[in-house]
């Protein structure tokens, strides 16, 4: 397999507890969409990054602003969604929701730049099984990974525990040969990143790269308008109530509006959570006038990177 290309997931029926039955209906094959090429960049010089989440917009609120910078130029990103969301809606759920998340989240990668991915695997049922990780471990490797970023392995959801779970444990085996050696393992082991989250125990996050995300914030939330089921109408936790508060779609100046605004002060809010990191990337001066924010927490597992690689690894960050 070529260390561009997308790994091919195979669609398979699975016994349905609720309909005791072998079911397709609750299926959808994973679905790879490439995103137009971006500008040229000698192959030696591109970072590959794939970024992992459980749910077909995890990755996309995570880290869509640091996909966009990476994509703008010219280095090449992936976002994962480790199961296909078909339980993460109030009204709708099976296959139809997994087939609606899954072109949402490939709208999200067009808008951005990047390509997008949604596996064969039931939205609450991920488990960090031996099977799981050699799926995660050759997607890591067929994408050529040099950056690697998902949930940390404590949150409130079980499946992002899971993807947390199942990447640390890839962060080892993607080096082995003979660990999945139908797929070659990668000679140097990706740098293995956390995005930012705000759960305290067992320990609470740490910001160790900053980003400022000002310039593709809009890009951001236009690539956010395609997650309807889970921004417009509130995923797995919404109602029609909440889905009715939301301005309809036949007014999409005012739509955009309300969801700018949610990012705005969760952006805003990250940016002035840690400012002190953004002080070491950008310096003091320009630092205080960033207003919108990604963090990531550097991996003890994977590649241990210095200042100067991450510097490399991230183009966007300024030279010291």
């Amino acid at each position: 397999m070529s260390r561009t290309g997308d790994l091919a997931i195979v669609t398979r029926l699975r016994r349905c507890p609720a309909l005791g039955s072998w079911a397709l209906l609750l299926l959808v094959p994973a679905m790879a969409v490439r995103a137009a090429d971006p500008p040229s960049v000698p192959e030696a010089d591109r970072v590959r990054v794939i970024v992992f989440g459980a749910h077909p917009d995890d990755a996309e609120y995570k880290a869509g602003g640091v996909a966009a910078l990476w994509a703008r130029a010219g280095h090449a990103v992936k976002l994962v969604s480790v199961t296909n969301g078909d339980i993460g809606h109030w009204d709708m759920a099976g296959g139809p929701l997994a087939r609606r998340r899954t072109a949402e989240s490939a709208a999200v990668a067009r808008t951005l730049g990047v390509t997008s991915e949604v596996l064969d695997i039931h939205d609450g049922e991920l488990e960090p099984t031996l099977e799981n990780r050699r799926t995660i471990t050759r997607l890591i490797r067929a994408w050529g990974a040099d950056v690697v970023i998902c949930h940390r392995p404590w949150d409130y959801h079980p499946d992002h525990r899971a993807v947390g779970v199942l990447v640390q444990d890839a962060a080892f085996m993607v080096t082995v040969p003979f660990f999945c050696p139908d797929v070659p393992a990668l000679a140097k082991n990706p740098v293995f990143l956390y995005a930012s989250d705000r759960f305290q125990k067992p320990y609470p996050f740490e910001a160790d790269i900053v980003v400022a995300v000002d310039e593709v914030f809009e890009l951001k939330v236009d690539a956010l308008l395609a997650l309807e089921s889970q921004t417009f109408e509130g995923g797995a936790l919404g109602s029609a109530e909440t889905t009715a508060a939301a301005p309809p779609a036949s007014d999409p100046v005012a739509r955009r509006q309300w969801l700018r605004d949610r990012w705005d002060r969760r952006q805003a809010d990250e940016a002035r959570q840690y400012r002190e990191g953004l002080v070491k990337w950008y310096g003091a001066e320009r630092a205080a006038g960033v207003r919108y924010a990604e963090a990531f927490e550097v991996c003890e597992f994977g590649r241990q990177p210095t200042d100067a690689e991450i510097r490399r690894l991230f183009p966007f960050l300024p030279q010291p």
